[in-house]
């Protein structure tokens, strides 16, 4: 927003693609909830896994599904009040986090694929809660907007404990050979949650009247490479840790893939 070309566009640019970028974060959070957690929340509330969990946990899970499924239908209601209020036409394209995760799928070997959805759905809930902790404190934002984080936010505090917790269950469940073939995966799986999704920001830039030229400009001295590599660092650290603490990170091959994906500078693992 801040970028020169924005800047020097037509009256009402920066309100537009911030607006934009509201529905993008809100199409993404139902997606999120509909594509990569309810199916895993379901299949853990009614035991369809190897994982042992406890008839609490069980439970747990299907009180998560409920919170899950409100944080999709909030963020659509919101989406869809927005606007009427502001008539900014929706223009809204599938999350890359989805592309991204049929790909990583259909790469896997046939034994990871049953387990690949359940991974990053403990790699999303442990590090969606720090993205939305400062959010509801920024009164920049329109207070129905602070309220919906703040709800949602109080929400994933608890589905990070508990994804935590699950993490222990799954990765002891998985056999050697298991750990071995799906731990390089991981640092893939927190870059795809992560990564800003540049294809819905070009998107939006394009709708609001930059040529091609401008949005490639913008995109690239807005995002660079070792700016998002950091940053992405920096938010995964949480997760990381725990995947070191159940010795995911043990392994040769897994160590070096997230040495490789640059997610291990600064941390004592």
């Amino acid at each position: 927003m801040s970028h020169p070309i924005v800047r020097a566009g037509e009256p009402g640019l920066v309100r537009h693609l911030l607006v934009q970028r509201l529905y993008q974060y809100l199409h993404f959070t139902t997606e999120l909830e509909s594509v990569a957690v309810l199916p895993v929340t379901l299949s853990l509330s009614r035991g369809q896994d190897d994982l042992r969990l406890t008839a609490a946990m069980r439970e747990d899970a299907f009180k998560i599904t409920t919170d899950e499924a409100w944080h999709a239908q909030f963020s659509y209601d919101l989406m869809a009040q927005v606007a009427a209020e502001t008539a900014v036409p929706l223009h809204l394209t599938e999350p890359s986090f989805v592309r991204r995760l049929d790909v990583i799928r259909e790469a896997m070997e046939a034994e990871l694929r049953g387990v690949q959805s359940l991974a990053f759905c403990i790699v999303s809930e442990t590090l969606i809660s720090a993205i939305l902790a400062d959010l509801p404190q920024d009164r920049r934002l329109p207070e129905a907007v602070r309220e919906m984080v703040r709800d949602h936010s109080e929400d994933e505090g608890k589905h990070h404990a508990y994804f935590r917790s699950v993490l222990k269950y799954f990765w002891h469940s998985l056999s050697p050979r298991q750990r071995s073939r799906l731990g390089p995966w991981l640092p893939e799986l927190v870059v795809t949650f992560l990564e800003p999704d540049y294809g819905a920001i070009r998107d939006s830039l394009l709708t609001a009247g930059l040529t091609g030229t401008e949005a490639e400009t913008v995109l690239a001295e807005s995002y660079p490479g070792d700016s998002v590599r950091a940053s992405v660092a920096e938010a995964s650290r949480t997760t990381i840790r725990y995947f070191a603490e159940v010795g995911a990170l043990d392994e040769p091959a897994t160590r070096e893939a997230f040495h490789a994906a640059g997610l291990t500078a600064g941390l004592a693992l």
